[in-house]
């Protein structure tokens, strides 16, 4: 049976903490989602001000309450900012599966952080969730994104032809599942 609400979450790892948003980090956030190339594979465009940042995070407060969809931000805990965002949505209770997002800043690519956030979020999904199924849809055009699901042990299911229009560009898609049964928890070093 699914919950009638999701309970705040901390998932820390060697170089995160993977937790619920809070209203503390609108300004990450903001900094986040403004960059060019964050939404250049989004349905969304940059970030203008902090009214983006907050409605954001009304979405993200009421999918938690209504445990539709949950959301979390990466926090460095190094410098103690916002980094990044993972969110489980499209909840299906009865089928057990759920699709994810995921956003990093621009300055902290390459450096293996998605993984890591990943790693931990996937597991809460299959273990603590119960999810039997994850799935994803990408730009095919985004490779670092699909090297981040690879990695999980996603499967490419497929294509979808012109299935989103990006600031004005119609672009494919490409699916990606993960089944619980099929995930081996990775090594966050590997």
């Amino acid at each position: 049976m699914a919950p009638e609400t999701f309970a705040q979450v901390r998932l820390d790892t060697p170089r995160l903490c993977v937790r619920t948003p809070d209203v503390e980090d609108l300004d990450d956030l903001l900094s986040i989602y403004a960059h060019p190339d964050i939404a250049r594979y989004g349905t969304h465009a940059p970030w203008t001000d902090l009214d983006e940042a907050r409605a954001w995070l009304e979405r993200a407060e009421s999918g938690h309450t209504s445990a539709s969809a949950l959301t979390l931000v990466l926090e460095d805990r190094a410098t103690q900012h916002v980094i990044g965002t993972c969110v489980l949505f499209s909840l299906h209770a009865e089928s057990r599966r759920a699709e994810i997002g995921y956003t990093l800043h621009r300055e902290h690519w390459g450096r293996g952080l998605m993984h890591e956030a990943l790693t931990a979020f996937i597991g809460h999904a299959f273990e603590a969730m119960k999810l039997r199924r994850i799935e994803a849809d990408i730009d095919p055009a985004n490779a670092a994104s699909r090297r981040v699901l690879e990695r999980q042990g996603f499967v490419h299911e497929g294509r979808l032809r012109e299935r989103w229009c990006v600031g004005g560009q119609v672009t494919d898609t490409d699916l990606y599942g993960l089944l619980h049964h099929e995930w081996r928890r990775p090594d966050v070093d590997a």
